[in-house]
């Protein structure tokens, strides 16, 4: 299962985005005295204890209000409730309860979802005298709290943790290599999906946006034991109006963080956009374990040189990530589809490799011979010692004389000689830089 979901919920101007930003530990939502600010829902990873999840601002809740704003409003918020594991309900201690929590609160308990009711801007012991008559709400016990000044939030954030769904499936999905297919709405996720189970577990529709949620699937084969994740494809920001497709978005990032290898799928027919960097760049930017497929190679007329142009085009557009493997194929006919597990294999076997210390310093002791660091500021950088301290992905620590003095090439010059003298084709791979004391 990915990350938790909890959505904050409640009329307008209640505090949801200060609560919001006070979980998020940033100011993401803009927090304003006027009803309706927060129109649509924003979202941030948050978390508490062994507990990391999803967070979403919602706008405000206004029953009686039949304008277009306030009902696209209520309608996100809904959206928010159905995708929610846990829902915080927050009302207003000051102003006490009104008739519009009452339908808030009626349309929560419709949704049969675990909500965790709080009060806010009670800033004193005095005041929680007024939260009483929250319970007339019948969505359990109110927890006082002051957003603003973070009172009460501990006790509030046990609670939510409490009613996250237990995870019957962590332990099986451990033996599992999680892959998340990614990709532009209609370029053949759940196509190629079925193909591999050899089945039509995914609807497959012509329909962009038909994939609405992210679809697990568990496959047992020769290679080993995969999940195949079929995600909502993600269309570019302007042209994301429908706000089912806005939670799709959520859903696939979500997918992306909790995969090993991400798979991006791009339609040979087009070329690649700035969507898709973006989508990829995100798992690059988490240093996952990263494939590239062209699907619809069959519709493509080709020549001895179209694979390499090809390949040289997309390679322009994703110059920031040269170790990704390419895999030209067709979904609909089969064509080289048997060879996507075995290369998602080869990756997740990359992202899982450990270097012995020893070896690792010689290398990085030749590297530094053939070519010195420069000097930044009046300082050159010295590097005494690396050692690997973790896999998914392969992670570095380099102890030297000053972390400021590495430069963003020198960097790049040491990854390219660990990737030269070890195959690390299809994984990120991360560098931490300490000071080494004494």
């Amino acid at each position: 299962m990915g990350k938790p979901i909890v959505a904050i919920v409640g009329r307008p101007n209640v505090g949801k985005s200060t609560l919001f930003n006070k979980l998020a530990g940033k100011r993401i939502s803009i927090v304003e005295d006027t009803p309706g600010v927060t129109r649509d829902r924003v979202y941030a990873q948050a978390e508490w204890l062994k507990y990391n999840f999803t967070i979403i601002d919602t706008g405000g809740i206004e029953p009686e209000d039949n304008d277009i704003i306030s009902l696209q409003m209520r309608r996100q918020a809904q959206m928010a409730v159905e995708i929610a594991d846990v829902i915080i309900f927050i009302a207003d201690g000051k102003e006490g309860l009104t008739a519009s929590d009452k339908e808030v609160a009626q349309m929560i308990r419709k949704s049969k979802k675990s909500v965790v009711l709080v009060v806010n801007k009670i800033d004193s012991v005095k005041q929680e005298v007024s939260t009483y008559e929250f319970y007339n709400l019948g969505i359990g016990d109110p927890i006082s709290i002051s957003a603003s000044q973070g009172l009460g939030l501990g006790d509030m954030l046990d609670k939510v943790v409490e009613n996250f769904p237990d995870d019957g499936n962590e332990d099986k999905d451990n033996e599992y290599i999680q892959i998340a297919f990614i990709g532009k709405p209609n370029v053949g996720k759940s196509s190629l999906v079925n193909k591999l189970l050899g089945e039509e577990r995914v609807i497959v529709s012509e329909i962009p946006g038909t994939t609405r949620d992210a679809i697990d699937s568990y496959l047992d084969t020769e290679e080993g034991k995969f999940l195949l994740i079929d995600t909502a494809g993600i269309r570019r920001k302007s042209k994301v109006k429908k706000e089912v497709e806005k939670y799709s978005v959520i859903r696939t990032y979500t997918a992306v963080e909790r995969a090993d290898v991400c798979v991006l799928i791009l339609d040979a027919t087009h070329d690649i956009s700035e969507q898709d960097e973006k989508i990829i760049g995100y798992a690059h930017e988490l240093n996952k374990s990263i494939m590239i497929i062209i699907n619809k190679w069959d519709l493509v007329e080709k020549d001895t040189k179209t694979t390499n142009a090809y390949k040289d085009k997309i390679g322009k557009s994703l110059s920031f990530m040269t170790y990704a493997p390419y895999l030209f194929i067709s979904a609909k006919t089969g064509q080289r589809v048997h060879k996507v597990l075995e290369t998602v294999k080869m990756c997740y076997e990359n992202y899982c490799k450990k270097i012995k210390t020893g070896v690792l310093n010689d290398i990085i002791s030749r590297a530094v011979m053939m070519k010195e660091p420069p000097v930044v500021g009046n300082k050159r950088l010295k590097i005494y010692y690396v050692t690997q301290i973790g896999s998914k992905p392969p992670t570095f620590v380099f102890f030297v004389n000053d972390p400021n003095c590495i430069h963003f090439s020198y960097e790049r010059y040491i990854e390219n000689q660990l990737r030269d003298s070890f195959d690390f084709t299809g994984t990120g791979i991360k560098f931490e830089f300490r000071e080494r004391k004494g």
